[in-house]
């Protein structure tokens, strides 16, 4: 299927556009995990902290979103992933996940790491084949039933790295 005019660009975390993204993602989750929190990003301090929030286009509409965040000085975090149901199943969020990854590598993070919630299985499906593999909760996912957290070294073979 083809993607039509697909753009990926790092933009501010409080636009029209990712704040609206980010309210359908927060929806779907609580859907999803009902009277669970949502684990969110702090808006006021993301960007002073050194975070990423890339927002993906299709022909001109607002089709995803992701963010990568510093968790330790080899370690980033990939949040707030999400794409629009009308828009799922064309390559959007490996595109989305694949610009964070070469963000984290041109950052000079050697590992990434994310959570996202265990009855979420086509997000489940794309981290393991994007090479991600689940570890232990970490972090304020620790404790959580709910939780499937995942890594990704980054240098290895067919990572952002290694292109």
């Amino acid at each position: 299927m083809s993607l039509g005019k697909l753009y990926l660009c790092e933009t501010g975390i409080t636009g029209r556009a990712p704040v609206e993204l980010l309210r359908q993602l927060n929806a779907e989750i609580e859907r999803n995990h009902p009277g669970r929190p949502v684990n969110d990003v702090d808006r006021d301090s993301f960007h002073q902290h050194g975070g990423l929030f890339v927002l993906a286009t299709l022909d001109g509409e607002a089709a995803g979103c992701g963010a990568l965040r510093r968790l330790s000085a080899n370690t980033a975090e990939v949040k707030r992933m999400f794409v629009v149901p009308d828009y799922r199943g064309r390559g959007i969020a490996k595109a989305i996940l694949a610009f964070l990854e070469r963000a984290a590598a041109d950052r000079e993070y050697s590992r990434i790491r994310l959570e996202t919630g265990n009855r979420l299985l086509q997000a489940i499906g794309l981290y393991r084949s994007a090479g991600y593999r689940e570890i232990p909760p970490f972090g304020p996912y620790v404790g959580s039933n709910i939780s499937v957290c995942f890594e990704k070294v980054l240098g290895g073979p067919g990572s952002p790295m290694d292109r």
